[in-house]
């Protein structure tokens, strides 16, 4: 970023199906990592998907970046937001047919929203609208999720909904990464996670061997006090 360098020497292989929390305080560089990961920002080095470049399978990913880059105000009705995640998988100049509106409301409804299918998102709560996108991932049937802070300013219900999905996903052969500042959601879902700090990784294996690696004590409480003056603020 101009002449900031966000990442710097990180190499890290992911094996699914699991769920793997990219952790690190604000500013660490994790979504710059996802982004990187899947050529959405140019950078120096390769990501790969099962042996093939990533930019070669972007067929079988799904991203989700932050909400807060996204347009609520855009004028675009509920279901017609989560019909976009298929239109990379429909030729040029389709229509969507019958089967795929199906499958547009089959994703409302797992995520619980099916009512609000032809409201406009502006009139969404964010949780709600979270939920939104992550209806439009589903619909694309990908192998490969990306989140980036996903759980930020979700309500319980929201919570509950995401962590349920993420798990069926994994259950079905697929493989999901997310980006997280709080730690006790990496601790308690992921089977995997990565750390990240002033841009560099600095861990990363089972949740449970690298919770319990004694030399990344002063991280992990770096981590909780950046928690608590977010909660503050």
């Amino acid at each position: 970023y101009k002449e900031t360098l966000a990442l710097k020497d990180i190499s890290l292989v992911l094996q699914g199906p699991t769920i793997t929390g990219i952790i690190g305080p604000n500013g660490a560089g994790k979504s710059t990592l996802l982004k990187s990961m899947l050529g959405i920002i140019p950078h120096e080095g390769q990501a790969y998907l099962d042996d093939k470049e990533v930019k070669k399978s972007l067929h079988r990913v799904a991203y989700v970046e932050q909400k807060i880059h996204i347009d609520y105000n855009f004028p675009i009705k509920v279901k017609e937001c989560v019909s976009l995640g298929l239109y990379p998988s429909i030729p040029l100049f389709h229509t969507l047919k019958a089967s795929h509106w199906k499958k547009v409301a089959d994703a409302l409804e797992i995520v619980g929203l099916s009512d609000y299918a032809d409201r406009q998102i502006s009139q969404l709560s964010g949780g709600q609208f979270q939920r939104v996108l992550i209806a439009r991932c589903l619909v694309q049937e990908a192998d490969y999720i990306f989140l980036d802070e996903p759980f930020v300013g979700l309500d319980p219900k929201a919570t509950f909904l995401l962590k349920k999905i993420m798990h069926e996903c994994v259950s079905d052969g697929g493989a999901i990464f997310f980006s997280t500042h709080v730690l006790d959601v990496a601790e308690k879902l992921c089977n995997k996670i990565a750390i990240v700090k002033n841009g560099k990784l600095i861990a990363s294996g089972n949740t449970e061997e690298v919770k319990g690696d004694k030399t990344l004590e002063t991280f992990f409480m770096e981590v909780q006090d950046n928690e608590q003056n977010l909660d503050t603020n």
